[in-house]
C-alpha cells in the first residue's frame, strides 16, 4: 500500500477529487496548509539580487492510501489533468504504508481501505 499526498492550489480540489474518484481511490483526507516552493511564495520571478523575504501561500494537502498498483495511474492522471506547466502547480509525494486497520471491522491491509 502507498500513501499519495498532493499539495495543490485550492481551486484544483474538485478536479483532483474527480480524478481520484475515477481511479477508484477509496477515500481522502484534506488539510489546509501554508507553504512555498522555489519562488519562495513570490508571484513573479525576480533576479537573485532582489531578496524580498518569504511569502507563505495557502495550499491544500490531500492524502489517500491505495494499493501499490493504483499509484502510477493516479499520478499520471493527476499530472495530466491538473498540470498547467506553471509555477505553483503543486507536488505529489508517495510513501509506503506498512499496515492499515479498519477499526470497526478489524479488517487489515488492502481490505481496510
Amino acid at each position: 500500500m502507498k500513501e499519495i499526498e498532493f499539495i495543490i492550489n485550492s481551486e484544483k480540489l474538485e478536479a483532483l477529487k474527480h480524478v481520484l474518484d475515477q481511479c477508484s481511490a477509496s477515500g481522502i483526507t484534506v488539510d489546509f496548509v501554508m507553504g512555498y516552493g522555489h519562488q519562495r511564495g513570490l508571484k513573479q520571478v525576480y533576479t537573485r539580487e532582489e531578496r524580498r523575504g518569504v511569502n507563505l501561500l495557502p495550499k491544500i494537502s490531500v492524502r489517500t492510501v491505495v494499493p501499490d498498483d493504483y499509484v502510477n495511474p493516479i499520478v499520471d492522471a493527476v499530472v495530466d489533468r491538473l498540470g498547467t506547466s506553471s509555477f505553483g502547480d503543486g507536488k505529489i509525494f508517495v510513501r509506503s504504508i506498512e499496515q492499515a486497520v479498519r477499526i470497526r471491522t478489524n479488517e487489515r491491509g488492502v481490505e481496510a481501505l
